[in-house]
């Protein structure tokens, strides 16, 4: 039984965000608390946005809660498909499957532990069930991880090297009783990788306690994209100073340097108070693709733009304002999940 081994046992790995896609998942916002600064109605606008620019690329798959299923069909149109199940909220990234192949080109799901982030929310049980049923429907092969990770904690190249944080991953609200050793043996075992590179923290004051979808990212085998700031005034400042070494002296899983391409963060931005953890690194690559964030800070959203013409000059580059979207504690990334194309074929049509 497949089940009964890991991932890498079985001979599944997590291709590269950029391998071509079947599809794409999202979930419609319902968490009042998350979006208390803003209003349920207009995160579900800036989740619809989202959806109709990335259904321009691929198929785009939309859970939505059964009360919630009149206010989707009336804000998303006839090309977004629509799957009615019980839900807390809406990071898929973090909520649904990892999603695997193998060299047959078959699609596995991997169903890790969630916990509300260490912990932020109580009423988390809904969407802890999500990965298992979205396995299901997509009928691939089910892992189980015995370890509390989300998607949006790490990232990879494809060819065996993963992106993360210390600060996340070796937090004690998620995992308290294992070693970082530990813990690299199960992402390895899950996601079919050889190596892992550690950088330290995340943006300041990141609820999710420093994903690395928010500082750093593959962008190619190679080639990271880490987010950088000059402002010495700064609280990110030193954090991402120290990451961006790490970076610059870390090799990949098959003993390359790192070509390391830098992106300014948007000036700061609050919101009740509170600075929200702006990023250019949290946006989609969609098939021949990329929608990317803009935060209203003209000259830093067109100097981003720019920057993804040129490190994705085979990509579409579709770029929204997505200030509605981090005001709930995410970007675009965190509220997608990629289904990488395989080579039978995939049901992610309406299902009841």
């Amino acid at each position: 039984m497949l089940d009964k081994m890991t991932p890498k046992q079985s001979g599944f790995y997590m291709p590269a965000e950029w391998h071509p896609h079947a599809g794409c998942w999202m979930a419609w916002p319902r968490h009042t608390q998350t979006w208390k600064n803003i209003g349920l109605k207009r995160a579900r606008l800036a989740f619809a946005q989202v959806a109709k620019a990335i259904v321009q690329y691929e198929p785009v798959t939309l859970l939505v809660d059964p009360d919630d299923l009149a206010e989707a069909i009336d804000l998303c149109d006839e090309r977004i498909r629509l799957i009615t199940l019980a839900l807390n909220d809406s990071w898929t990234r973090d909520t649904g499957p990892t999603f695997l192949l193998n060299a047959a080109g078959e699609l596995a799901g991997v169903d890790w532990t969630h916990n509300a982030w260490g912990g932020n929310y109580d009423d988390f049980a809904l969407d802890n069930q999500i990965a298992a049923a979205l396995i299901k429907k997509t009928q691939a092969h089910y892992f189980h991880a015995p370890l509390v990770m989300e998607g949006g904690s790490f990232h990879v190249d494809g060819e065996g090297c993963v992106l993360t944080t210390r600060q996340c991953l070796l937090n004690p609200n998620r995992n308290p009783g294992l070693s970082q050793q530990e813990i690299e043996n199960y992402l390895n075992n899950y996601l079919g990788t050889e190596k892992i590179i550690w950088l330290n923290n995340g943006l300041h004051g990141d609820e999710t306690d420093g994903h690395i979808d928010e500082i750093a990212c593959f962008i190619s085998p190679g080639n990271v994209l880490a987010l950088i700031t000059d402002d010495k005034n700064d609280p990110n400042y030193i954090s991402l100073h120290e990451n961006l070494d790490l970076l610059k002296s870390a090799t990949d899983a098959k003993g390359r340097p790192l070509t390391i391409h830098t992106i300014t963060q948007p000036p700061a931005t609050c919101l009740a108070g509170e600075r929200l953890t702006l990023s250019y690194i949290n946006f989609y690559i969609a098939n021949n693709g990329i929608v990317m964030p803009a935060f209203g800070h003209e000259n830093h959203d067109k100097a981003a733009y720019e920057c993804f013409i040129k490190l994705f000059p085979h990509h579409k580059i579709t770029q929204l304002n997505a200030l509605d979207i981090f005001a709930g504690g995410g970007g675009i990334h965190c509220i997608t999940q990629q289904q990488p194309l395989a080579n039978y074929p995939l049901d992610i049509k309406i299902l009841d």
